[in-house]
């Protein structure tokens, strides 16, 4: 029997590259999933809905970090408290997914499916980021290999995205490798069929468990014994203040092309707005139609 699906949004970066813009009324600076432009939801509520149309209000955690409690109170208002995975310390995505995972396998069997999606990310079109993903999570179930990233067609030759290279052509191959940052050789990979990382991937909990394991054992022997502690306990605070900084895609998933695959997913409008020059894109052409802003009721009114 297939087991319900966990999604897990992580919004526990500080947006240390486009503070400067991500400002309130009162000058302060907002962690940019949590900023409000001109009165809209904030990014991680975009997130936040994705993660709801392809898993249950229940198996959806949000991971955040305590120094941004003002804020996630404020925007995730209707998320069941024990699915906010609050983090002393923000030590980078793997971190955070490490922490979402042994949560999930505190609950459930290891065998259940789970997909990751960043906080700050726009799409044009949301039914077709949807449908690719609930096609990953499907292909996770019994993909081999067992981790399915989702790559972006690319509109044109952007150089600051990471990029992955896969095997062979077609909607679906396993991953050959990793290109951060390309500037020299963009037009390149294009001409090959790479596609743009988009950060968001399906898996078992238990094949990505084992991936980050590989990379961390000694960590995730760690995270495991504290699972069951809450987020203020000293152990988990001694825990990760020892945590170095992890970044799940250069640290673990460029070492572990072995265990991954990749979906194209169709020209959807999808944009990273994690760099100022992103971000400011967006800003100059904002896009005004409502579809592009699912309705999503104010926490207070949950």
């Amino acid at each position: 029997m297939i087991e319900a699906p966990w999604a897990v949004v992580l919004a526990g970066g500080d947006g240390d590259r486009v503070s400067a813009m991500t400002r309130n009324a009162d000058g302060a600076t907002l962690p940019k999933q949590f900023w409000r432009w001109q009165g809209r939801p904030p990014m991680v509520r975009w997130a936040l809905a994705r993660a709801r149309r392809m898993a249950a209000t229940a198996n959806v955690l949000v991971a955040v970090k305590e120094g941004h409690r003002a804020f996630w109170e404020q925007a995730l208002g209707d998320v069941p408290r024990r699915n906010i995975l609050v983090q002393p310390e923000n030590r980078g995505t793997a971190a955070g997914v490490l922490r979402a995972l042994v949560e999930i396998q505190s609950r459930e069997s290891t065998a259940a499916t789970v997909a990751l999606l960043p906080s700050d990310h726009y799409v044009d079109n949301e039914d077709v980021l949807h449908a690719a993903l609930v096609s990953a999570v499907r292909t996770a179930c019994h993909a081999d290999p067992p981790v399915v990233l989702l790559g972006m067609s690319p509109a044109g030759p952007e150089s600051d995205y990471g990029w992955i290279q896969p095997e062979s052509a077609g909607s679906f191959a396993r991953v050959r490798r990793f290109v951060e940052k390309p500037p020299a050789c963009v037009r390149d990979l294009m001409r090959d069929g790479a596609l743009i990382n988009s950060f968001i991937l399906a898996a078992r909990v238990h094949a990505l468990l084992a991936i980050i394991g590989h990379a961390f054992p000694d960590i995730l022997r760690a995270f495991q014994r504290v699972a069951r502690e809450p987020h203020d306990a000293p152990a988990v605070r001694r825990l990760y203040e020892g945590l170095p900084a992890m970044d799940l895609s250069r640290d673990v998933l460029r070492h572990a092309t072995a265990y991954l695959s990749v979906a194209r997913v169709p020209p959807c409008g999808w944009i990273d707005l994690g760099t100022r020059e992103r971000l400011q894109r967006y800003l100059d052409d904002p896009p005004w139609r409502p579809e592009h802003h699912p309705p999503m009721p104010h926490p207070a009114a949950a």
